[in-house]
């Protein structure tokens, strides 16, 4: 990266020097024709050029596929066996026995641990463009868990329907039961899982940094460039977050896997950074990961599910409608809608959906539910665009390797 900043200026300068002795060269020399390159891919969005997009989306998408389609062919091997193994398990799953409780007893577990891992690897997927999980779906889903225990005075929720519905046992539990420890236990799987998908999705920037190192290759990804430019300043750094991001690549360098689980075990927006870090530095695969699933899914998730749990219990709960009906003027009118909401949802523990009960809906879940849809179209609006650009950029690569050969 230094060696293409003094190149440019050096060129900057040699042109400059043609043009007071009377000649002009072509000003596209290579650091400006990178930067022009890139902000007409950025340009490439749905909302400015629509049609292109869209075009340049399904082209990469074949393309894409082409790549899978030549890969899996090369592991031939490995396909079929698994074609073989996933035979053997469809007949197991439909052939009638005694195994039959223990196939649907797996076969659940196993579907709920791959939605959460798969939220997971949305949330922090895409160095940073990813869908915010924890927001939408799991610290939901935990505060659900949390009131539902505290009025329900225990967690033994009947499945069905938990977890897609929650309803209070029909033995009632005795005052007081519940603890932090309690609901933490109730939730620990799918927790764990949101977290070990998280580690999952901080393998894209590490691979692309290994693989950038190793091959000598200089990827044109704008986080890449921005930590080899650190890099180049270190000494110079002066604002807060250039420091921040010095101080953690000196920490993941210096300390090693101690220095990871530590990045990893706090909400860190940029652990990305961590994982570019290790890739340059070529930390082995395990070192990386290993930390990052310690960190991510056992020590980060509890400090989480320890802060959504704390908030939503039952006193905390009470103490916070309280305080906004103190809200001078304002007051009284916000708190109705919370309290209406609270007392919907403790009617709806206590009854099936099913058992003619009708199922009210207060604004503030219908402002989740467009929430949550709008966070959705958002994700898919962005991954369309990253591969619409990344279309345009092999576009502009050929053209760089036609030009190299005239």
């Amino acid at each position: 990266m230094a060696e293409n900043g003094t190149d440019c200026d050096q060129r900057r300068i040699g042109m400059i020097k043609e043009q007071h002795n009377g000649n002009f060269t072509d000003p596209s020399f290579p650091c400006e024709r990178k930067r022009r390159d890139r902000e007409e891919r950025q340009n490439i969005v749905l909302w400015r050029q629509p049609l292109i997009t869209l075009q340049y989306f399904f082209l990469e998408t074949l393309i894409n596929l082409k790549e899978w389609t030549i890969k899996l062919w090369h592991r031939r091997s490995i396909v079929v066996s698994f074609l073989l193994l996933l035979a053997v398990l469809t007949a197991a799953y439909y052939i009638e026995g005694t195994h039959q409780q223990y196939v649907q007893y797996t076969e659940k577990k196993i579907l709920w641990c791959a939605y959460w891992v798969g939220l997971g690897i949305l949330s922090s997927v895409g160095l940073g463009t990813g869908l915010h999980t924890f927001l939408l779906y799991l610290g939901p889903h935990v505060a659900s868990v949390t009131l539902a225990a505290y009025e329900c005075n225990s967690v033994n929720f009947p499945e069905p329907p938990y977890p897609d519905q929650i309803i209070c046992p029909d033995e009632e539990g005795i005052e007081g039961s519940i603890s932090l420890w309690t609901i933490i236990s109730k939730v620990r799987l799918e927790a764990c899982m949101w977290g070990a998908g998280t580690a999952i999705g901080e393998l894209p920037p590490y691979f692309m940094a290994r693989a950038a190192r190793l091959s000598g290759a200089e990827p044109d990804d704008e986080e890449y460039q921005e930590f080899e430019e650190m890099l180049e300043h270190a000494e110079a750094a002066q604002d807060f977050a250039s420091r921040a991001k010095l101080a953690v690549q000196n920490l993941v360098q210096k300390v090693g896997f101690f220095g990871i689980l530590a990045c990893a075990s706090i909400p860190n927006p940029l652990f990305d950074l961590a994982g570019i870090t290790c890739g340059h530095f070529l930390v082995p695969f395990w070192t990386f990961f290993g930390a990052t699933l310690i960190g991510k899914a056992i020590i980060k998730m509890h400090i989480q599910k320890l802060f959504v749990i704390i908030t939503f219990s039952k006193h905390i709960v009470e103490q916070m409608v309280s305080l906004i009906g103190a809200v001078p003027s304002l007051g009284p009118s916000l708190q109705k809608p919370f309290q209406e909401y609270l007392e919907a949802q403790r009617i709806k523990l206590h009854h099936r959906s099913d058992n003619g009960v009708p199922q009210g809906e207060n604004w503030l879940s219908w402002m989740f539910e467009k929430l949550v849809i709008i966070m959705v179209c958002y994700f898919i609006l962005s991954i369309i665009n990253s591969m619409a650009q990344s279309y345009a950029k092999r576009v502009q690569q050929k053209m760089y390797s036609e030009e190299k050969t005239k």
